[in-house]
């Protein structure tokens, strides 16, 4: 708005007219532009490497490649899901071990809960009255204290710190995504196979004056 608040009859709205006088004169917001012969490929070069092909192919699409080229790129991209799927099997078993761990550690848990209360059972020597008190704790409902719930019966010592890095919490590890086995073409983003591309063989055209237009 460079001109604006200067002309005589400057309102409270910046016109079309104005912003692409503006435009023109500033050079800024233009959208037009010539483009010149090396930003754009040759007929019988490479989408990937941007070169004359020596064993041109074609995709289904009607993309050229050289054949080397895209050979090595789908070898590449078997390699790299060979990779993915063997780090994939490594998360699942460490996922598994996780699993199996925690399942352990809660049979443990309740074993040793179990044998707590056996032992304050044989121990007490008030322990016919345990099934009376268990009532009338049921029947009494919960404690209307004002203490908050996860600050009471020893919770406090469980909840997470953010000034602790032991006690930070986090979101944990991801979860194992098996990786996918097909090989898309670089330049379409299509499923790509090998029998899929078609040899292209150019023919250069000769130069015979003596035919007509």
């Amino acid at each position: 708005m460079t001109r604006h608040a200067r002309n005589c009859t400057a309102g409270a709205v910046y016109t079309y007219h104005e912003k692409k006088r503006d435009a023109q004169e500033s050079g800024y917001g233009t959208t037009s532009r010539r483009l010149g012969k090396d930003s754009v490929k040759s007929f019988d070069c490479c989408s990937l490497t941007l070169q004359p092909c020596r064993n041109p192919v074609v995709t289904k699409d009607g993309y050229l490649f050289d054949k080397e080229a895209i050979l090595q790129y789908i070898i590449t991209k078997k390699n790299e899901y060979s990779r993915k799927l063997k780090e994939y099997e490594k998360l699942r078993k460490e996922e598994v071990a996780e699993e199996e761990f925690k399942g352990s550690a809660k049979e443990r848990e309740k074993i040793e809960k179990f044998l707590k209360v056996e032992k304050n059972i044989t121990t007490d020597p008030n322990r016919f009255n345990i099934g009376k008190k268990v009532a009338e704790a049921a029947v009494a409902g919960p404690s209307s204290s004002s203490s908050i719930s996860n600050m009471s019966n020893g919770k406090e010592k469980s909840l997470p710190s953010f000034w602790c890095p032991s006690q930070t919490p986090n979101a944990g590890k991801a979860k194992a995504k098996k990786p996918d086995s097909t090989i898309y073409c670089p330049i379409s983003q299509k499923p790509l196979k090998v029998k899929d591309l078609i040899t292209v063989k150019f023919t250069l055209l000769k130069d015979d004056s003596d035919k007509g237009l």
